[in-house]
């Protein structure tokens, strides 16, 4: 059985790729951010008060509505409820000692479906199913590894 420590080393390759596309997969949720301000600033579309001098004219009244920034807060919600957990599963499987080539490559396909996802999604609309593919493959993954990790430890 492998050593916590030898599991966590930037010599175990599993864990070197795990956090490699952690790194990917954050600096992408930290982009949506981004965007969402940017389409409020482009399309007027404030939601506080506060935000209504953006863009030089002052609007008239907050906007909650806009396709655009929806379109791309939807996106980044749907991040935030399935990254975080695919992060989180994708570490604890780290532990489990997982086949190298497996666990390399069911972290990384994982990782490029919720890019995929996002740019179906945030700049589509993209006909179905390829948003549902790009959201299911990675939530099939995160069962997975959850899965193998409960079985591992229990």
């Amino acid at each position: 059985m492998a050593n916590i420590v030898d599991l966590l080393s930037f010599d175990n390759i599993v864990f070197r790729n795990l956090c490699l596309w952690i790194g990917i997969l954050i600096v992408k949720m930290l982009f949506m951010s981004g965007l969402t301000a940017f389409f409020r600033i482009k399309n007027k579309a404030f939601s506080s008060p506060e935000d209504l001098m953006f863009g030089g004219k002052k609007a008239k009244a907050p906007k909650y509505d806009d396709p655009s920034v929806e379109r791309v807060r939807r996106a980044h919600r749907n991040d935030l409820e399935n990254v975080l957990p695919f992060i989180i599963a994708s570490f604890f499987y780290t532990l489990t000692n997982p086949t190298p080539f497996l666990a390399v490559n069911l972290v990384r396909v994982g990782a490029l479906c919720r890019i995929a996802h996002t740019a179906v999604y945030a700049f589509g609309p993209v006909p179905q199913p390829t948003r549902a593919i790009a959201f299911g493959i990675p939530l099939a993954i995160s069962v997975y590894m959850s899965v193998q990790v409960i079985l591992h430890f229990a």
